[in-house]
């Protein structure tokens, strides 16, 4: 195993660690948790990029109209 671990390039605490993450799971589930994982942070992203815009939006109609902010 420390061969295989070598050959990777990734450390002995990391294998143990996606071992302890990934056992018992197929590897079409595998897949599939990686993709779900993509989109979120996809979606994460998404959300944080449209709140930023909100919140100028919100900051821009302020200046325009001093006291109507909602």
């Amino acid at each position: 195993m420390g061969d295989l671990i070598r050959q990777t390039g990734i450390t002995e605490q990391t294998f143990y660690r996606w071992k302890k993450k990934y056992a018992g799971l197929e590897s079409d589930q595998v897949r599939e948790l990686k993709q779900v994982l993509d989109e979120n942070a996809r979606l994460k992203k998404l959300v944080a990029e449209l709140s930023l815009d909100k919140s100028v939006l919100q900051d821009v109609l302020s200046k325009k109209f001093p006291g109507q902010r909602s």
